[in-house]
């Protein structure tokens, strides 16, 4: 039997395959898109960690991961026969298809979204809580958004899976694609030309639906946006209208003489391994502390217990002469949340959201937290930037930055909550040696304005210059404590000088900046 064309080719002006192409169209197209929504609850259940979730999530994957959809087509088609009730919506195919895809289909964007999760860099959920964000606003501003850019090729792709499966819903008589063409090739038997019609029908469906997507996806490819520096002439206006909406100098809160933090008894262990062994330090309003010390020695898991992100297993931290945080509480207790409010933190690895622009990342905590109308909010955060010396890449996304451009604006992210205490955990230990200038020059100008802050630095010479006290940490406890000139000359501090790296004694020059060798 030869292939017939003339008839091959009638079958692509044909109603019957029109209006079925429709029908795989809509089958599909809310399949996706209601089992892509109902497959992001479920991976979070999966990645809660708590029990109670985590059990039903992954008995509701495996279940229909394991269960063949035609299987799951035929049981909800026929369901009315356990329960009449539901013969009334599930007796039409297109309603009981609908449903048997969705529920199939939730189980896989699951395990889709849970990579895409799990792909969200750790550091962004640290720079939220950080900044008082809580754990619904943390995954709709910050977490979601990420995975979903991460996910979405996969998502496409099974857009596409999702479309070559609608033929199955044909064995419960929904006039689809293949059962149209079943239809005629009974008749007339001519399986050939009606089966390559119905494969051109879904490559159509497939490539438009396909180049749509990833239309879609390449809008959503931060690595495209490219927005450029704002021209000097419109940066003079901005600072002429900015003028009046300077930020405000960092806080030293007046003459209070009390500490702005207070930390005693300080314990932490990862598994059998203590960190920190009894960690006792004050630091006073508007004071400097700098804490230097060894790989290894507990810097950064201290400085990260001030603002819990890290728990301690012993002790207590005060703030502004008001308990903080003790050993065994919730990180995201009230008290802690109010306490975390008033203490900004600098990252090493910056964290700043890569999803949202320069000016963005400064707005997104004040406005999460309602400080103010947006149009404030937006003057402010200029004005921050400006401080910073970043006003120009207000519009840009931080992969148009450097390190040390992007260092600033963390530091400016941090500054847009008005915080009382500031921390510092190796800001410039990230950076190449030409970027680290600028962004200890902002720190320098924050201590001249008073700025409680503690930094964990490997800047010695900056740290022993800019600090009204050096703290020397190793094996997880405190050596030694003491001013700059206090190191340089004290008997006692011998080891923290051969760690600085000063042989003997040295002086303060007349700007108060170190010289000997470090």
């Amino acid at each position: 039997m030869h292939f017939d064309f003339a008839y091959f080719l009638s079958l692509f002006s044909l109603p019957a395959f029109w209006q079925a192409s429709l029908t795989v169209v809509e089958l599909s197209a809310l399949s996706w898109t209601v089992g892509m929504v109902l497959g992001f609850p479920l991976a979070l259940a999966k990645l809660s960690g708590k029990r109670w979730l985590t059990m039903p999530a992954n008995l509701y994957i495996w279940f229909f991961r394991s269960v063949p959809l035609l299987v799951v087509i035929v049981f909800v088609f026929n369901l009315p026969q356990i329960f009449p009730a539901t013969g009334a919506v599930l007796s039409n195919p297109f309603v009981a298809g609908l449903i048997s895809l969705v529920a199939t289909e939730a189980a896989y964007m699951a395990e889709i979204h849970r990579g895409g999760l799990l792909s969200v860099a750790r550091g962004q959920h640290e720079a939220a809580v950080a900044l008082g964000i809580r754990a619904i606003g943390l995954q709709r501003l910050v977490i979601v958004p990420q995975a979903f850019r991460i996910a979405l090729p996969t998502l496409v792709n099974e857009f596409i899976t999702c479309v070559k499966l609608t033929s199955l819903v044909s064995v419960i008589s929904l006039t689809e694609l293949l059962l149209v063409g079943q239809r005629l090739y009974a008749q007339n038997f001519l399986v050939l030309e009606t089966l390559l019609a119905i494969a051109i029908y879904y490559v159509m469906i497939v490539t438009v639906f396909g180049w749509m997507l990833q239309r879609a996806e390449r809008w959503l490819d931060l690595t495209r946006r490219r927005a450029g520096t704002i021209p000097e002439v419109e940066l003079a206006s901005l600072r002429h209208d900015l003028a009046s909406t300077q930020p405000a100098p960092a806080k030293s809160l007046g003459t209070n003489a009390g500490n702005a933090l207070r930390l005693k008894n300080i314990h932490k262990r990862y598994g059998n391994h203590e960190v920190l062994k009894g960690i006792d330090l004050d630091v006073g309003v508007g004071e400097v502390v700098s804490i230097i010390g060894p790989s290894g020695s507990g810097k950064t898991s201290l400085i990260r217990t001030i603002n819990a992100l890290e728990a301690i297993d012993n002790g207590e931290i005060g703030l502004f002469g008001e308990s903080y945080i003790e050993a065994g509480e919730r990180s995201d207790g009230a008290r802690v949340r109010i306490g975390r409010n008033r203490i900004g933190m600098v990252f090493q690895s910056f964290n700043l959201f890569p999803h949202r622009t320069i000016l963005d990342n400064i707005m997104m905590a004040p406005r999460y937290h309602r400080r103010g109308p947006k149009g404030d909010l937006i003057r402010r955060a200029m004005a921050l930037l400006d401080k910073v010396g970043m006003l120009a890449h207000a519009h840009k996304y931080p992969h148009q930055l450097s390190g040390g451009q992007q260092q600033r604006v963390a530091i400016a992210r941090a500054l847009a909550m008005e915080p009382d205490v500031m921390l510092f955990d190796e800001p410039t230990s990230a950076l190449d040696p030409e970027l680290v200038g600028d962004v200890l020059a902002v720190i320098s100008d924050l201590a001249k304005e008073g700025m409680t802050m503690v930094i964990v630095t490997h800047e010695m010479n900056f740290a022993m210059s800019i600090s009204d006290r050096v703290v020397f940490m190793e094996g997880g406890v405190v050596r030694f404590g003491a001013s700059p000139e206090t190191i340089l000359a004290s008997p006692d501090a011998e080891r923290v000088r051969r760690f600085i790296g000063i042989e003997s004694r040295v002086a303060v020059n007349q700007e108060g900046m170190v010289s000997g060798a470090v």
